[in-house]
């Protein structure tokens, strides 16, 4: 495993990262901001999930939201991976970065599997939010929380 994390250490985008202070900054930015989009659509999408927003209907926001979202969550794998590039082996080994990385797919899992079931698209379609989907929203909700948390916690566990 140790050679793979190294090998990616070496791969030209990690070695211009590392080299560059304004890439780094680039890139970091632009990791930041995919976080601030995935943030700034799941946190409205959940809270109408869950009735603590009411006046917006879902068929309206759910789908818009859910795409936005998932940019975020695309943009933020690939701007995470060039950051985590600039230091695999140590970043493999830190605790909030693997908090974070199991996170991240269990939200990604979280709305794939709300998406898939039948009471999502019942909802976008104007009619009643289910236990099912409710519960999966006060989930996302943590979990997302969650992550941004970890996040912010690998710079203070690096050695």
């Amino acid at each position: 495993m140790e050679e793979v994390l190294t090998w990616i250490g070496t791969l030209p985008f990690a070695l211009a990262i590392r080299r560059s202070a304004n890439l780094y900054i680039f890139v970091n930015a632009s990791h930041i901001l995919s976080i601030g989009i995935i943030v700034g659509a799941i946190l409205p999408l959940d809270l109408r999930l869950v009735g603590l927003i009411r006046t917006v209907p879902v068929e309206v926001v759910g789908p818009f939201l859910s795409r936005a979202a998932a940019a975020g969550v695309a943009l933020a794998v690939a701007t995470g991976f060039c950051l985590f590039s600039v230091n695999p082996v140590e970043y493999a080994g830190n605790a909030a970065f693997l908090t974070k990385m199991t996170l991240l797919v269990l939200g990604v899992a979280n709305a794939a599997l709300l998406h898939l079931a039948p009471q999502w698209r019942t909802a976008v379609k104007g009619g009643p939010i289910s236990l099912r989907v409710r519960l999966s929203a006060w989930l996302s909700l943590m979990i997302w929380t969650g992550a941004v948390i970890a996040g912010r916690w690998i710079g203070f566990l690096l050695e």
